[in-house]
């Protein structure tokens, strides 16, 4: 039976611990755009945190970076933001994924442009109140840009604290015991450089897979190490099989070769985004004349033209796709787009797959 763990089993002082690892902080910090030198006196801007934030929720720093600076490029204050298009927002958005958090962060913005002055509030408890802040990211803002003393646990943080302590409660069942070990390693001072090392160590030291544990600043206090357990830890809950969705996409073009979109409804999966016309997306096959009822408009619709699939972070969906070209004043519900300004639209991942393998056709 696997023993609980709790503060009795700390491997060390914990103010040693924090010691340790600010220190190797201060040499070895990654330098990131969002981020103020190590122990420096002027604290990191908080509109630049709170953007990298928001996109590195469910994302890595590699595929965030260049995201971050076209971002910062075309709106570098939250002002900015806020008198955006939410329609452009969500186009500059588009391949990141998780576009709710695009959504949010634009109404966001114009809350704090509009309620508070472009200020944004100081705490951790009212950053909780802004759209599309969760207790991680309110936490992570109040610590790296206010100085407050915040427990951040992310996925990094999770698998250096379930090795720290050897945790062998599986995942996200340990999510709180884990919340309650970090809180137990913060200092009084230097909260937000402990929250980055934290992270930092996770993601260069104590990684997945082949952690270097030789460069580890805990490397003689990690329970994990003494006893093992450093491959196996953190534990995780088996997952169920990820289902496979399926649709019928219905790729059409007029007599100028634009592309019909139209947009998806604000909730829900990719809301708000433009997509290719589809059916609804189910477990079970669609027989062409049942997915006909969905086609935009009646035509000569061809035969599956090929097969677009996508992984999401709760299903696979396999789209087949169908093409015909519109009549001129086919009456439509939707957009017409031109292809050589797609990469300025609102397009999602998927979409740019099907609109892909139709343009090929």
């Amino acid at each position: 039976m696997a023993r609980s763990n709790s503060l009795a089993h700390r491997p060390t002082s914990l103010a040693s611990s924090a010691a340790a690892l600010l220190a190797w902080y201060d040499r070895h910090a990654r330098a990131l755009p969002w981020r103020a030198a190590p122990g420096a006196e002027q604290r990191a801007d908080v509109y630049r945190v709170w953007l990298s934030e928001v996109m590195l929720q469910q994302t890595t720093v590699a595929a965030v970076a260049p995201y971050y600076a076209r971002f910062l490029e075309r709106w570098p204050t939250i002002e900015d933001l806020a008198a955006a298009s939410r329609e452009d927002v969500l186009a500059a958005w588009a391949g990141l994924g998780y576009y709710a958090r695009a959504r949010k962060l634009h109404e966001s913005a114009g809350l704090i442009a509009a309620e508070f002055s472009g200020r944004f509030p100081g705490t951790e408890a009212e950053l909780l109140e802004l759209p599309g802040i969760g207790p991680y990211t309110a936490a992570a803002i109040a610590a790296i840009a206010f100085g407050q003393k915040t427990t951040v646990v992310d996925g990094n943080v999770e698998r250096v604290i379930a090795r720290l302590f050897a945790v062998q409660t599986p995942l996200p069942d340990a999510k709180p015991e884990i919340q309650a070990l970090t809180a137990s390693l913060v200092p009084e001072t230097r909260a937000g450089d402990f929250a980055q090392a934290m992270m930092d160590l996770g993601a260069t030291i104590c990684t997945s897979k082949r952690p270097a544990c030789v460069l580890c600043p805990w490397t003689e206090q990690c329970l994990a190490r003494r006893e093992g357990l450093t491959e196996v830890l953190p534990r995780r809950a088996e997952k169920a099989e990820r289902p496979v969705r399926r649709g019928v996409a219905f790729f059409a073009r007029d007599h100028r070769g634009f592309i019909l979109l139209r947009r998806r409804a604000d909730k829900g999966l990719l809301g708000g985004m433009l997509e290719v016309p589809s059916t609804p997306w189910r477990t079970q096959g669609w027989p062409r004349k049942s997915a006909l009822t969905h086609a935009p408009f009646e035509a000569e619709w061809k035969k599956r033209v090929g097969r677009v699939g996508h992984t999401f972070t709760h299903f696979y969906l396999e789209l087949d796709v169908c093409a015909a070209m519109a009549a001129r004043g086919v009456a439509v519900d939707g957009e017409w787009a031109d292809p050589a300004k797609l990469g300025e639209l609102a397009l999602p991942s998927v979409m740019k797959k099907v609109v892909s393998l139709g343009l090929r056709t």
